[in-house]
């Protein structure tokens, strides 16, 4: 059965395809684009989008990514992290059901804790056209952060990776969410252990193909 995941590597897909690249997982890649990139989604020689009936078919939500592997269909680009890193077993999945509590732990902080705060960042700092950017926002973002990042620079006080003694998917789930927060430097610099685990998170090789990719599609 051939491992199918919509969406492109300039969105939330980049997690999937970065986990498929470390554990050397096979996929096959719909590069199924934002709806708000495409002028006129729903005319028929648009590229296959968010708003495209054969994509709603596969997720209703009209969200990328999703994945499908045989029967199964899946959104939510953590969820589908997860899911594949339980399928290929460790060293990116649990060993047993204690780390497995702890890799969801972190997965779930970072779309909760983190998440929400770090996407205000990206946004107002580079997404957004500049006239319609809010610095303040950002700068309460980023102020918003300081002490969820004091709470994972202390779990990361001597420690190499968030869960047991190895890289596993919580490390991608989480660098993934924080890279939205990245332009915030200060962040990182108050946060010693946070910096340096995101540092070696993003020199993996899998990670530098992964933006690779991304930096080949077009903006």
């Amino acid at each position: 059965m051939t491992l199918t995941l919509y969406g492109v590597a300039r969105s939330r897909a980049s997690r999937n395809i970065w986990l498929c690249l470390e554990a050397d997982l096979p996929f096959e890649q719909v590069p199924v684009i934002q709806a708000r990139r495409v002028k006129d989604p729903l005319a028929p020689d648009a590229p296959l989008n968010t708003r495209s009936p054969a994509f709603l078919a596969i997720n209703p939500n009209g969200l990328v990514p999703a994945m499908r592997d045989g029967e199964l269909v899946l959104f939510e680009s953590l969820a589908i992290n997860l899911y594949l890193a339980r399928k290929t077993g460790a060293p990116l999945g649990p060993k047993d059901l204690a780390e497995e509590g702890r890799i969801l732990m972190w997965s779930l902080w970072s779309a909760t804790e983190a998440e929400p705060w770090a996407i205000q960042i990206l946004m107002h700092r580079a997404y957004l056209p500049e006239p319609e950017r809010d610095p303040a926002a950002a700068t309460r973002a980023a102020q918003a952060l300081v002490p969820k990042f004091a709470v994972l620079d202390q779990h990361l006080k001597g420690r190499d990776w968030l869960v047991a003694d190895r890289f596993t998917v919580a490390d991608i789930n989480t660098a993934e969410v924080l890279r939205y927060a990245a332009l915030a430097t200060e962040l990182f610099d108050q946060a010693p252990n946070v910096k340096r685990w995101f540092k070696a998170c993003q020199a993996r090789p899998a990670f530098k193909e992964m933006m690779r990719r991304r930096e080949a599609e077009p903006a």
